[in-house]
């Protein structure tokens, strides 16, 4: 792949891998922001990987380069090219619980039937995979999970609902996800976990981070008052 750059502002650098939702360029796209993370330059002020970019925010005090730009992605681009995204994150998975069907989940019977599978099938395949959080967004906290089985894959409600409960677990398109509060959203509920994605009391306010990787694990209604999950 051959990165290309651009300005977003007078002190970001959007890089671009590509233009499509794709594991490769994503774990690339980590791979690199771990990279810098790590070397912490002066010039560093933050990084937000996405699908198939990485912005990079920095401080134009700490470069002494008549352009700031130019400077910013030779440094990048040093590192693009020894950085390997194979092996860049081996931690394990975070485990989601998850209660299906029900109140929980009022879509599940009806994606079953949209995928030509039985309830438990589906509920079977889509805790089977180990996902990717792509990156967050629309939300603060919403994890873009990839890594859904493609039989999965559902179409958007065509009328969004106006409410959608903190901690639904969805399916949208190719991806699946989960609603970090109450919210209006167009995806496909099949359950919801009583893990709280997005507290700003916290010291890490979201739960999960770009890169993060994810399971999500069955459990029955009475885990909502398991403060183990909370």
């Amino acid at each position: 792949m051959t990165p290309s750059f651009e300005p977003l502002s007078d002190d970001a650098l959007l890089l671009r891998l590509g233009d499509n939702i794709d594991a490769t360029l994503n774990a690339q796209a980590h791979a690199l922001a771990s990279r810098l993370r790590e070397q912490d330059p002066s010039w560093l002020r933050d990084l937000v990987p996405a699908y198939a970019s990485l912005a990079v925010f920095f401080d134009t005090q700490h470069i002494e380069h008549a352009d700031p730009h130019t400077y910013v992605a030779s440094a990048i681009k040093a590192l693009f090219h020894t950085t390997s995204a194979a092996t860049w994150n081996q931690a394990d998975p975070i485990k989601m619980p998850v209660c299906y069907g029900g109140e929980y989940g009022p879509d599940l019977a009806e994606a079953a039937r949209m995928c030509g599978i039985g309830i438990d099938e589906l509920i079977a395949r889509h805790t089977a995979p180990t996902y990717t959080v792509a990156m967050i967004g629309f939300a603060p906290g919403f994890p873009y999970l990839l890594g859904l089985d493609e039989s999965l894959a559902l179409p958007r409600l065509a009328t969004p609902r106006t409410r959608v409960p903190a901690g639904s677990v969805a399916i949208g398109g190719s991806q699946t996800g989960i609603y970090p509060r109450e919210s209006p959203g167009g995806w496909r509920l099949l359950g919801r976990t009583p893990r709280r994605l997005f507290d700003a009391t916290r010291d890490s306010p979201s739960l999960l981070s770009p890169g993060d990787r994810v399971r999500f694990v069955p459990v029955a209604s009475d885990a909502f008052a398991d403060d183990t999950f909370q």
